[in-house]
Parts: C-alpha cells; sequence; structure tokens
C-alpha cells in the first residue's frame, strides 16, 4: 500500500514540473483518510501533508495507490475522472492543467 509520505516524495521529485501550475491543490487520500497539499503559487512548489480543511483551489479525491499511479503515468487523469476513480472539487480548469502537465512528462 502506497503511504502519504511516498507519494509526497513522488511529487517532491516532480517539483520542478509541478510548480508549473501556479495553483493550490489538495489531493484528498480516500483510502488513508489522509490529505496532501501542493502550493505552486510560489517560486518553488512546496508540497507538505495537511488536514482536509486546507484551502486550495482544487481538490482532488482519490485513493493514494491511485494518485500513485497518476504520478508516474500508470493511469491517466481522465480514464481516473470518468470512471470515477478520482472526485474533482473546485476549479476544473485547475485539473486539466495538471493533467497536461503530467502528460508533458
Amino acid at each position: 500500500m502506497t503511504d502519504a509520505a511516498t507519494l509526497m516524495a513522488a511529487m517532491q521529485e516532480r517539483a520542478p514540473l509541478l510548480r508549473q501550475l501556479g495553483y493550490r491543490m489538495r489531493f484528498d487520500l480516500t483510502d488513508l483518510g489522509e490529505s496532501v497539499l501542493l502550493d505552486a503559487t510560489g517560486p518553488e512548489a512546496v508540497i507538505q501533508q495537511v488536514d482536509d480543511t486546507a484551502e486550495a483551489d482544487t481538490v482532488l479525491r482519490m485513493s493514494a495507490e491511485n494518485l500513485g499511479k497518476l504520478m508516474a503515468g500508470r493511469l491517466s487523469p481522465m480514464l481516473a475522472f470518468s470512471t470515477g476513480r478520482l472526485r474533482i472539487e473546485g476549479s476544473k480548469g485547475v485539473a486539466l492543467k495538471l493533467a497536461s502537465l503530467l502528460d508533458e512528462d
């Protein structure tokens, strides 16, 4: 099983790419009951564990396993959304921007 620390490390490896997002995005890990915040509003992407009330432009809800697959490029964001493995709250445009950044790599 993937844990929040492993996912944050994977995000940190991709921080130069993710900082191009320009928004705050929270990932709520439904199976772990934990949340990770990606704050790409500053010069560096900040990735940290937060509670599920942390303010964000967009919230993505999914299992830790699916987020790991998404970050590794083994799960298409569009497929995850259309099959219900990913739920989006807030700006869909920010989620689409993240999807396009992940597809670039």
